[in-house]
């Protein structure tokens, strides 16, 4: 391929990659320091970009040689945004989430995959009680912030109102895009275990806080029942005139997999593979995005639509759900 040709589609990629409403133009004009002509002269392939600016357009853009080259290997760039984070507040984890889903709304076609072996985060936010606990989890037990060593749940003491707040923004963002997820019972069984653990082991002030996020959890469960039979996602209590974008709920009882998020922005594809629960490692490679989301439709042609149709599946499916919550009373 000629170097002509893999500029133009180095700058064509990049006008793919930032959201519509920035201009490119004015993006490398500052990044580079070089006019509006110049620019214009780089993009057309009219004067050749040195070693300098390809080096500054990768870092900034997170792209990689690989990548740029359309190397025909077996070699997949990841970008890590958070490797270099330590000992981040999850409420931080949090706002990097509002963030990214906020970008994902500024594309005028969009749209998500969700692999969901466990609850996506945000649907832990949809009630107080329940949100409060899961971040105490997550803050002491994964995130192992040391505020909450040898301390113990209660709703008093931690009701984590500023991460309840960010976790209903990151609903309200997610409300507004389409997604398709591949749900099983599985989903909801890391939340079953911490709560059983926690209740097990004392790890909560009293038996009103158990009953409290319990209760809770059921509520969760059945506004997510309520939403698959609606076929469109909304807060709880939200009138139909405040619905929001549509949402296709299938259930797999092979296999889930991993969380597994991936996203359509316009003409482009990113997948995010988590590690270290809250992180994530995404990447815009082209053959390995088309694999994963040919790995995603077969999963989901093997699978039950449950949203908006199948009503005999769906009320069997979230009948188990409850009543592997409701063990957890005994």
């Amino acid at each position: 391929m000629e170097t002509t040709e893999l500029q133009q589609q180095l700058f064509s990629y990049l006008k793919g990659s930032i959201p519509p409403h920035l201009s490119l133009i004015d993006e490398l004009g500052e990044l580079l320091d070089l006019s509006a002509d110049s620019v214009y002269r780089r993009i057309r392939g009219e004067k050749p970009i040195t070693l300098s600016e390809l080096k500054t357009i990768c870092e900034y853009y997170h792209l990689s040689l690989d990548q740029l080259l359309q190397l025909e290997n077996d070699t997949v760039a990841f970008r890590a945004p958070d490797l270099a984070k330590k000992n981040v507040p999850f409420i931080d984890v949090l706002r990097s989430m509002l963030r990214q889903l906020k970008y994902f709304n500024s594309f005028k076609q969009r749209h998500m995959l969700y692999l969901c072996k466990d609850m996506p985060i945000w649907q832990f936010y949809l009630f107080p009680e329940l949100a409060a606990f899961k971040t105490f989890v997550w803050a002491k037990s994964i995130n192992n912030e040391q505020a909450y060593e040898g301390k113990v749940f209660s709703l008093a003491e931690f009701p984590f109102n500023d991460c309840y707040e960010v976790g209903r923004e990151i609903i309200q963002e997610y409300n507004n895009m389409p997604s398709i997820e591949l749900w099983n019972e599985e989903s909801i069984n890391s939340t079953i275990s911490q709560i059983r653990f926690y209740k097990d082991s004392g790890g909560f002030r009293s038996a009103k806080d158990v009953e409290f996020v319990i209760n809770s959890f059921e509520s969760t469960i059945d506004h997510l029942k309520l939403q698959a039979e609606k076929g469109v996602k909304f807060l709880p209590k939200d009138p139909e005139i405040l619905y929001k974008q549509t949402v296709q709920v299938y259930v797999n009882e092979i296999v889930i997999g991993s969380n597994t998020i991936l996203v359509e922005l316009d003409e482009n594809r990113i997948s995010f593979i988590p590690y270290n629960v809250f992180n994530f490692i995404l990447t815009r490679e082209k053959r390995f995005n088309e694999s994963v989301f040919d790995g995603f439709n077969i999963l989901k042609s093997r699978s039950t639509l449950i949203s908006g149709t199948g009503e005999k599946e769906r009320n069997r499916f979230f009948r188990v759900l409850k009543e592997n919550i409701n063990k957890l009373r005994s």
